[in-house]
């Protein structure tokens, strides 16, 4: 059954998608218009679980279940990611795909926009000075709406970057 983020309790488990390139306005439509009913259908073993999607900043993807109504089983999440699967396949095209298990680091970066760094030239952006131990970071790593919404902006030094950081004093 599909609720409203905001109606999940804060002890909801949540999954962030991350996509590797911006969404435009439309594809957070799609998104929205394609997850909503996939949500209402979802269940685990068939129980339904309630759960809500949200997408962020135009990159992110935001799922939502509350384990406190029912539970979601391996097979239900395989589902899920099945979906945002199948959601990145219908929104690619020849010139432009959609992935949403990128696994670049996101930054936000000073203009406010997101900017990825791919992992193999992390250590160089710390190098070079583009990142720092204070550069905001988005936590894909949130495990509940309440960490979501207390630690989804963390400092990189706080955030699993923290290791590229040994050197530098924070």
């Amino acid at each position: 059954m599909y609720v409203d983020f905001d109606k999940l309790p804060d002890q909801a488990r949540v999954w962030v998608y991350q996509a590797n390139r911006p969404l435009s306005d439309g594809e957070v439509r799609v998104i929205g218009e394609t997850l909503k009913p996939a949500l209402s259908q979802w269940a685990a073993h068939g129980q339904p679980l309630l759960a809500s999607a949200l997408v962020i900043e135009n990159r992110f993807v935001v799922v939502g279940v509350d384990e406190g109504y029912n539970l979601p089983s391996g097979c239900s999440i395989d589902a899920s990611v099945r979906t945002l699967q199948d959601i990145g396949r219908q929104l690619s095209d020849n010139s432009s795909s959609v992935d949403f298990f990128d696994r670049s680091a996101a930054v936000q970066a000073a203009n406010g926009s997101v900017a990825v760094y791919p992992l193999p030239t992390i250590k160089a952006a710390v190098t070079d000075g583009l990142l720092n131990p204070d550069t905001t970071v988005f936590n894909t790593l949130v495990k509940t709406k309440a960490e979501f919404l207390a630690e989804w902006y963390v400092r990189a030094a706080d955030s699993w970057l923290k290791r590229y950081f040994k050197s530098v004093r924070v």
